[in-house]
């Protein structure tokens, strides 16, 4: 698995426990958790479990998540990576959050590209998709400035702090670019 990517003004590198207090501060603002399929944390080692969680996952080479680093300051502006793989399928689900201080930068679209790109050129998948509730506008506009297609909506698909919730599937394609 690839643990470090680079862009213009970003770094994604596979999380770290060393990276939980940061990201912990991201994952402890109820705007950026608003849309995530978690509570808000209310406590730092809720951050070390689910980078754990995630690490484990990525050993088995189910999935990565990596920490955004700005290049320009070394500071972690908020998380992304590939919730799964179905490398049978060659397909693979990405997520991703900035901190609300970064919102509006054109970061997430950034980390979603190089995402995209790795996904088809250095894993040789040929599906990247994304599932957003239907109410997070803001996603779906990064989504759609990437060119990724709706689909359709998964009607109560999941459930999410105890409800079930609707996911609009969005998706991309290797022929796509």
């Amino acid at each position: 698995m690839i643990n470090d990517l680079y862009t213009r003004r970003l770094h994604l590198r596979k999380m770290t426990i060393e990276d939980a207090p940061k990201l912990f501060k991201i994952w402890s603002d109820p705007n950026v958790t608003k849309y995530m399929n978690i509570h808000r944390f209310t406590n730092v080692n809720e951050a070390i479990e689910m980078i754990t969680f995630l690490n484990g996952l990525a050993e088995e080479n189910k999935a990565i998540r990596y920490s955004i680093f700005q290049r320009e300051t070394n500071e972690i502006i908020g998380s992304c990576g590939f919730n799964s793989f179905d490398f049978e399928n060659c397909k693979t689900e990405i997520g991703y959050d900035i901190a609300t201080p970064y919102w509006g930068n054109g970061y997430a679209p950034e980390s979603i590209a190089i995402l995209v790109e790795t996904a088809f050129k250095e894993l040789n998948l040929n599906r990247v998709e994304a599932k957003v509730e239907p109410e997070n506008i803001n996603s779906i506009k990064v989504l759609q400035k990437l060119g990724f297609t709706y689909e359709g909506t998964l009607r109560q698909s999941e459930k999410s702090k105890g409800k079930f919730i609707d996911l609009a599937i969005y998706s991309k394609l290797k022929s796509d670019i």
